[in-house]
């Protein structure tokens, strides 16, 4: 179980770094170019920033407490703040009437949810 806690958290953690750095540093409008990125209309630059400043940390939170042994309980803390996250994204395009990414949310969601309950129950 714990080889797949870490497998699934340092897969999660690579996404979300990766995704959130792109958040954090590109400009909204530049990023909007990108069709699967519409729903950036819907929020200001701060807080698209925001959101990607959130998803960095939450991807590094997946691995380095647990990987360090500082503060482990904050493993299981990321994963389920980043489960809330997706499950409000998947909202965002419900909302937005964009199904066709509603299952990634609900995917990365789960498996968040997968690394939250192991950490927790480790």
């Amino acid at each position: 179980m714990n080889v797949a806690l870490w497998i699934v958290a340092g897969a999660l953690a690579l996404l979300y770094v990766a995704a959130g750095t792109t958040k954090a540093v590109r400009s909204r409008d530049s990023m909007l170019k990108h069709e699967n990125l519409a729903w950036m209309n819907d929020f200001s630059p701060a807080g698209v920033k925001f959101i990607g400043v959130v998803e960095a940390l939450g991807g590094l939170g997946l691995v380095l407490p647990e990987l360090t042994g500082i503060a482990p309980v904050l493993t299981p803390l990321a994963a389920t703040g980043l489960a809330v996250l997706q499950v409000g994204a998947a909202l965002v395009h419900v909302r937005r009437k964009e199904p066709k990414s509603v299952p990634t949310n609900l995917v990365l969601a789960a498996l968040a949810a997968f690394v939250a309950v192991g950490r927790f129950a480790a």
